[in-house]
């Protein structure tokens, strides 16, 4: 197995603490080159997923967020579940005074889907 692919097979979250805990800032991540898999088609769906978050102890590491953003390229998952997975995952673990992730999925069947949760 290549490293890149063992790099993203063990990847988790890594949060960090917020080096400004007193203080409100936001936080705006993007990822252009999400993937995961269609659970009917089985054919690849493509997004940008962007990360919006106002810390509150607590703040996710990049590296291991992009690791762990990687694994979903071969999981078969709605474009709905993965978004909200997503939400969930931040919100338990980062426990942020605001939240929101969009998962702007790609143009397929002449249909465009963008999926926002917000806390």
């Amino acid at each position: 197995m290549k490293y890149g692919a063992k790099a993203i097979k063990q990847a988790t979250l890594e949060i960090w603490d917020n080096p400004n805990p007193d203080r409100d800032y936001t936080i705006e991540i993007s990822y252009p080159e999400f993937t995961c898999l269609c659970p009917r088609s089985g054919y690849p769906d493509f997004a940008e997923i962007r990360i919006t978050y106002v810390p509150n102890k607590k703040i996710v590491e990049l590296k291991a967020l992009k690791l762990w953003l990687n694994s979903f390229r071969d999981q078969s998952i709605s474009h709905e579940a993965v978004t909200n997975l997503i939400f969930d995952a931040l919100k338990k673990d980062l426990k942020p005074r605001r939240l929101e992730v969009a998962g702007d999925f790609n143009v397929r069947g002449n249909v465009k889907t963008v999926i926002r949760v917000v806390l």
